[in-house]
């Protein structure tokens, strides 16, 4: 029974609420916590994870539970406790100076403030005693808080070296690169250079799936033609759809794998990452047909409907890595495990098929299931049909995840992200576009509604819901992300709602969000808590940065309504950090995608129909069909689209029941009713703008 609870136990967010029956008198991030450091005179200890970070349950086990850890941290600082995903924007300040202080970042993030919220000090994980060259943490609490009282200049001095090294990093210095075909070359060329050829994905480990590189990849490979880059998707993700790092028996991915092999993952499973990946998956599919891409999408984004869901409407967060404090636990198996659901001669199979070995590949000698064989490399092993093998591990799987599903489950993080939801969303829609199943359009739907409802006010967009509680004012991530799943759900559902909704954000953004002194998007509106930093996200990290997701999606918006200030703004971003991404292309993949979308001329199929669903072949052509730089529009007398520019001058000849209309450019070809005529004009790998006479 706990014998403390301090103030985070009235906070909606699952991570803070953890902590709330620490003995540290922890304090949320609000006026509150400085206003007593200003008082007291003491520096402030600002600890910020997420609900399912794995080192931040170690550090809270081996030092916020500590009592005498916990009486340093109360006696010497007021300690102030932040939930990542819930305040990105105090993150991304404290994350950049801890990486500008030591080289490094990462979760749990541990900083030193002066009581004006100026860091001066700080780090990631402490251990509670020396170990692995990191001090103690009672060690770092006590050194700091001496500094603090004996070395004030020293500390004030600090503080405004690095307050102006973070401003620094959010003025871009002017730009001679040209945004250009040439930049587009050079940076896949660059970033294909640090591909794994024989694992796939990046070289190294750990291994991060890095989905918005390949999806880069796959889009050149558009362009170009050049089938290294299909070749190097193809490759990672049959690799990763085979290791540890996907669940083998639910379905979606875990975080990111430890080793080069994505053998054993940390087992932390976030929505976003499953977003993301579903929609490079369908993106894979769609360029290369390979059945494979499109089970592992429809598996995840199964799995997301199931342990994500929630029954208003929105996707949780994330599902912790622990179960039972012990890391993997709900994942992994032994054969004896494996013995006692299924029949001798299956649990031989599934071992052999998921590699569940006595000796193991985990802690424990456990197992983390992965393939090193297809169904009919293991029929010829065991000398049986093919048919009859895949059945088999069909029924040794189910088996197998309904044992899996009671054992005690990992901790879930139920709060509902404005900008992760926009991700999903637009996994979705183009599932509903992909694979034609129309419960995937019911969830675009359910989804967006559930948006409007809980997170969309007339006041403003918010930015988190948990608990039946909606707060703070969005973010970039929340408008940008947004604004993109409004532009994807028009187009798989062509409801023009939609786009009048993506409009509003769009607006939202320039009106609000827009740096007029050096361009680019600030992370937070200027309506929103000042911090010591206005910050600027322009590199990936996680997930695509807000600057680039608002880039491409203003790019389409301008596309779609005939609007030039959203290409405008839009094209100032792209020419701003030009030189940046030509000097660092791995920090750049999703504004790499944007700028693509503006150098390669969007190609536009406008879609006329008599009735609803009249012109379906039409528009199922074009959907089967990889092309990043498309825009689809299907107009109907249901919903004629009459105000959009790219709709007004186009006709349905009489007693047709539908007609397309491609263009590229200032150039459209004639109208064409058949899907053979129509499949003449679409664009080819490194023909993205086909010849439009031959309609």
């Amino acid at each position: 029974m706990a014998t403390h609870t301090n103030r985070l136990a009235r906070e909606t967010s699952p991570y803070l609420r953890q902590h709330a029956h620490n003995p540290v008198d922890w304090y949320p991030w609000g006026p509150e916590a400085f206003e007593r450091a200003r008082r007291e005179d003491k520096p402030i200890l600002l600890s910020i994870g997420y609900a399912a970070c794995h080192w931040c349950h170690v550090m809270e086990r081996e030092s916020f539970e500590d009592p005498e850890t916990a009486w340093l941290m109360n006696t010497l600082f007021v300690n102030v406790k932040v939930d990542r995903e819930e305040r990105p924007d105090v993150d991304h300040v404290y994350m950049t100076a801890v990486q500008l202080l030591t080289g490094r970042g990462g979760w749990p993030l541990t900083v030193f403030l002066c009581p004006d919220g100026r860091p001066f000090y700080g780090g990631t994980y402490f251990p509670p005693e020396d170990r692995h060259g990191l001090p103690a943490f009672r060690k770092v609490l006590q050194a700091v808080a001496q500094a603090y009282r004996e070395k004030r200049h020293e500390i004030d001095q600090t503080a405004a070296q690095l307050i102006a090294a973070l401003q620094r990093v959010e003025t871009p210095e002017a730009s001679t690169t040209p945004c250009d075909r040439a930049l587009l070359d050079h940076a896949a060329h660059r970033l294909a250079s640090l591909y794994d050829p024989v694992h796939g994905g990046l070289q190294g480990a750990p291994k991060f799936p890095n989905a918005s590189i390949f999806e880069y990849f796959l889009q050149f490979f558009a362009v170009s033609g050049d089938p290294r880059f299909r070749d190097m998707v193809e490759h990672t993700l049959h690799k990763m759809a085979w290791g540890g790092i996907y669940d083998q028996l639910g379905g979606g991915f875990h975080r990111y794998s430890v080793d080069e092999r994505w053998l054993v993952p940390h087992f932390e499973k976030m929505l976003y990452d499953n977003a993301l990946l579903a929609r490079l998956y369908l993106f894979a599919y769609q360029a290369t047909h390979r059945a494979e891409f499109a089970q592992v999408a429809r598996e995840t984004l199964a799995y997301m409907l199931r342990e994500l869901r929630s029954p208003e409407g929105g996707f949780y967060s994330s599902q912790d890595a622990d179960s039972e404090g012990e890391e993997g636990k709900f994942y992994v198996w032994n054969p004896q495990q494996v013995r006692d659901v299924l029949e001798p001669d299956l649990a031989e199979l599934a071992c052999r098929y998921w590699d569940v070995t006595d000796q193991g590949n985990f802690e424990h000698g456990q197992s983390v299931l992965h393939r090193t064989l297809a169904a009919e490399q293991l029929a010829k092993l065991y000398q049986r049909p093919v048919d009859e093998v895949t059945v088999a591990l069909q029924e040794a799987r189910e088996k197998l995840f309904l044992a899996r599903q009671r054992r005690v489950p990992p901790a879930l993080d139920d709060k509902i992200l404005t900008a992760w939801n926009g991700l999903a969303v637009s996994a979705f829609a183009l599932a509903a576009e992909v694979l034609g199943d129309p419960m995937y359009a019911e969830v675009v739907r359910q989804t967006l509604q559930f948006l409007e409802d809980r997170l969309w006010p007339s006041t403003g967009l918010l930015s988190t819901y948990a608990q039946g509680i909606a707060k703070y004012p969005a973010h970039l991530e929340d408008v940008s992300f947004l604004l993109q799943a409004y532009l994807d759900s028009f187009e798989a559902l062509q409801q023009s709602r939609d786009l009048e909704r993506a409009r509003l954000l769009g607006d939202e953004l320039l009106a609000h969000f827009w740096d007029s002194a050096s361009a680019g998007f600030f992370f937070t509106s200027d309506r929103q808590e000042a911090l010591v930093v206005r910050s600027k996200p322009v590199f990936d990290g996680a997930t695509p940065s807000g600057n680039s997701v608002a880039c491409r999606a203003l790019l389409r918006l301008a596309h779609l309504t005939g609007n030039p200030t959203y290409e405008r703004h839009a094209r100032k971003v792209l020419e701003t950090y030009a030189a940046t991404m030509h000097a660092q292309p791995s920090g750049f993949p999703s504004m790499l995608c944007a700028a693509l979308f503006d150098v390669v001329q969007p190609w536009t199929a406008v879609i006329l129909e008599s009735r609803r669903g009249a012109a379906q072949d039409l528009v199922r052509l074009v959907r089967q069909h990889y092309v990043p730089h498309r825009v689809l529009v299907v107009a109907s007398p249901e919903d004629p689209k009459g105000p959009l520019p790219l709709v007004r001058d186009k006709t349905l000849p009489p007693q047709t029941e539908a007609v397309a209309y491609v263009c590229c450019g200032f150039t459209c070809s004639p109208p064409v009713t058949q899907p053979d005529a129509l499949a003449k004009l679409l664009p080819q790998p490194g023909l993205p703008v086909p010849n439009l006479s031959i309609g």
